[in-house]
């Protein structure tokens, strides 16, 4: 518990210095320590595609993660973004903040620092307005960064504001409209940040890297692959060993492993509103697919690294480990189906 104050101290005083991750990227990535636990290990919850005011079951999933963060001591909470549907927040003084935040993520395990990447519907509404640190004053949970970096000792994490990327949003963008302040334009923020992040990952020493996205790099599911980033986000992480890609966007939970590459793709992205009826295979190993609603654990040392899904009502449906000896420990399917 006094570890993570500290680190709840010392990651706001970083980020009054470096509120906003704005402009075309800086010249290096914002770096927030969160130390370790005092044997060495970390364990922390990911969810994504949430803020729903408690509908869609949110509520329920929140239930859930409350109990499994607490039987697990977590560290702290993942937001694989699409924080505020249907568009984002209005301002720093929408209700909708507490509404699908505050006010539903209530379990006392869960009051630790949530490390939040942007999402595509987050875009959609003033996404200057999660960045700021008026919501900071309001829930000091909520971090919020374009791109940014946890280092938790025996690993960094790495997240990367990947809604820029996609195209579309910006081309064919239909009745949405998207905030790029601070982003625009498009190509030189995106070679500016490839080159920040590029930098960081080769500079760390840390036991894992794992990078942490909105979108899909690899997805069976609604959305599918996303191109743009298998194109210029994938080769940064095959250059620096990237052990993993966590992410959302797709309203599902998922593991793919590469085939060109000991990358593994996990999705989380149940945080709400799910069951989207898609299945479309792709090239790479699918090793796990829930079509609904839940989250991930993920238990780290410096030998091993276990990630478990769990359902809304708290089931665990799968489980999966890798060892720090470059192999990987076969998949453990604890609902016995294949």
């Amino acid at each position: 518990m006094a570890n993570a104050r500290a680190a709840m101290a010392a990651t706001l005083a970083l980020l009054a210095a470096a509120a906003l991750c704005c402009g075309t990227a800086a010249a290096a990535l914002p770096r927030l320590e969160h130390p370790a636990r005092n044997d060495g290990t970390l364990s922390l919850l990911v969810v994504g595609d949430w803020g729903r005011g408690g509908t869609h079951n949110q509520s329920l999933v929140a239930e859930q993660m409350g109990r499994v963060g607490e039987k697990l001591g977590i560290d702290f909470v993942i937001s694989t973004g699409d924080n505020f549907y249907d568009n984002g927040l209005k301002g720093v003084h929408d209700q909708a903040f507490e509404e699908s935040f505050t006010d539903i993520y209530t379990a006392q395990s869960l009051q630790k620092p949530w490390y939040l990447v942007l999402g595509n519907h987050d875009y959609r509404g003033d996404a200057l307005a999660q960045l700021s640190p008026v919501l900071r004053k309001i829930d000091s949970r909520f971090i919020c960064m374009r791109s940014f970096i946890v280092n938790a000792e025996i690993v960094d994490f790495f997240f990367v504001d990947t809604t820029p990327f996609q195209k579309k949003y910006w081309t064919h963008p239909g009745k949405h409209h998207y905030d790029w302040r601070g982003v625009a334009p498009r190509g030189k923020y995106i070679a500016n940040l490839l080159k920040d992040l590029d930098e960081a990952m080769e500079k760390s020493t840390a036991m894992w890297k794992i990078v942490v996205g909105h979108h899909t790099m690899r997805s069976v599911s609604d959305h599918g692959d996303t191109k743009e980033l298998l194109k210029l986000l994938l080769p940064v992480l095959k250059e620096n060993g990237a052990d993993f890609y966590i992410n959302g966007h797709d309203h599902c939970l998922e593991h793919i492993s590469s085939r060109d590459s000991p990358i593994q793709y996990f999705t989380s992205g149940g945080g709400s509103k799910a069951w989207r009826g898609v299945f479309q295979p792709n090239k790479d190993k699918l090793r796990f697919f829930y079509d609904g609603q839940g989250f991930m654990s993920l238990q780290l040392n410096q030998e091993q690294a276990q990630f478990t899904f769990y359902d809304v009502s708290g089931n665990s449906l799968y489980q999966w480990s890798s060892r720090k000896t470059g192999h990987s420990q076969p998949s453990t399917y604890l609902d016995d189906e294949e």
